[in-house]
């Protein structure tokens, strides 16, 4: 597959995981940054890697929130969250998997991100 093919193929997934307007306006903000990054993240993260067959969105979804948050990556955990609950992760879920991380990655580190976990169930509730 080309990297042209891999980087629609990463276009289209994350905008069904995040929605249109939000994951073309994550996008952009990473062109600002960098251009290169928004290449690798929308053509091998998510063209590649999220496009693997073998698990579904959802548990993809529930391993990466466990791992950004145990790496104290509170951006990429927000996204995370977000995209899970469109993954079809339940808030319940989200919450076992935060809590899952307490004794493996430390209290604080399960405390903040069910903190952003809470943030993102009040941003969607609104």
């Amino acid at each position: 597959m080309s990297v042209d093919e891999n980087k629609q193929r990463g276009i289209e997934l994350f905008a069904k995981m995040l929605g249109d307007e939000s994951s073309a306006a994550t996008r952009e903000s990473w062109e600002k940054i960098a251009p290169d990054l928004e290449n690798y993240i929308t053509g091998f993260v998510f063209g590649d890697v999220w496009s693997r067959p073998g698990l579904d969105l959802r548990t993809k979804s529930l391993v990466t929130i466990a791992t950004v948050a145990a790496t104290g990556r509170t951006l990429a955990l927000e996204l995370n969250i977000r995209m899970a609950l469109r993954n079809g992760a339940t808030r319940e879920e989200i919450v076992e998997t935060l809590l899952q991380l307490a004794p493996y990655a430390g209290f604080p580190a399960a405390w903040e991100a069910l903190a952003m976990a809470r943030k993102v169930f009040d941003d969607t509730d609104s």
